[in-house]
């Protein structure tokens, strides 16, 4: 592979000019290059908190078609569609060979397998897992039965302060380091979604769902979380159930969502309401 089949770019409309088709090409594989990018459009990187930092972009094209596509935020690492080996190690080459510092690669995990190995090859930094996710997308929407009582709504402005609490506490479960209070709120993967709670009969939120933007046709279902006092009860089925209706209401042509393999209640739950495993991702730290 030659270097210069790698077109970079710090320019987003450019990158989505030259990739845009082909990230929208699998929407459920590309759903958070989608989301990232998207975000990163309409509000500029500061929105993840790089201030004014620029993004470096990139994308494999030959002959006029787009193979692959990465982009790296300020002082983050290296996210990249799928690769081949050769392809891994030839992106390896040549970021190197510019004098860039990665601290971790994400993608799925033969590609991150790929380019972690390569990049250990090129640099001497030495890989570790950090760790690997499976990534779900929806077939045909199965509501659970019984279903529980009560009701999905739209979260309301008044209820910020209650998001952020369940927010924090899903990320302490599922052991994501991020402060999540009103000064950093608009700089974490938390800020741009839309969420629902799912309510009991007299009105009280017992669960709930984010979900992000329609891009690209596809939406990704996260957080989803019940406090562990109200769990057993399906409340997670329940407001999961309405947040996919919703996506799909709104035009979704694919409704996606990660999952921890080390959770298997969780697996067994999304797998019941439909959801069907497509691939696995990974992320390696390089020290």
């Amino acid at each position: 592979m030659r270097p210069d089949d790698w077109h970079l770019t710090e320019d987003i409309d450019d990158f989505l000019a030259g990739a845009g088709d082909f990230l929208r090409s699998r929407p459920a594989l590309h759903t958070t290059p989608l989301t990232v990018t998207e975000k990163i459009r309409t509000q500029g990187a500061a929105a993840y908190g790089g201030g004014q930092a620029p993004v470096l972009y990139g994308r494999l094209e030959r002959a006029g078609d787009v193979h692959a596509a990465f982009y790296r935020l300020p002082s983050r690492g290296l996210s990249v569609t799928a690769l081949t080996p050769e392809r891994a190690d030839g992106l390896a080459a040549h970021l190197s060979a510019l004098g860039h510092s990665l601290p971790y690669v994400t993608a799925d995990e033969p590609t991150a397998i790929a380019f972690a190995e390569a990049w250990q090859r090129h640099t001497g930094a030495t890989p570790k897992l950090r760790v690997r996710l499976h990534l779900y997308r929806l077939g045909t929407l199965t509501p659970p039965e019984p279903f529980p009582a009560g009701r999905g709504r739209l979260v309301g402005e008044h209820e910020h302060e209650h998001v952020m609490r369940w927010c924090r506490g899903f990320a302490a479960d599922v052991g994501e380091e991020v402060v999540i209070n009103a000064d950093t709120w608009a700089g974490t993967r938390f800020a741009e979604k839309r969420y629902t709670f799912w309510e009991t009969p007299d009105g009280t939120p017992v669960s709930m769902a984010g979900a992000n933007p329609l891009v690209g046709g596809q939406v990704r279902v996260d957080p989803v979380y019940t406090p562990a006092q109200l769990r057993g009860h399906g409340y997670a089925a329940a407001v999961t159930v309405a947040v996919s209706r919703a996506a799909l209401a709104a035009g979704a042509k694919e409704v996606v969502l990660y999952t921890d393999p080390g959770n298997p209640t969780s697996n067994a739950l999304y797998q019941r309401l439909g959801y069907v495993r497509i691939t696995d991702w990974a992320v390696y730290d390089f020290t």
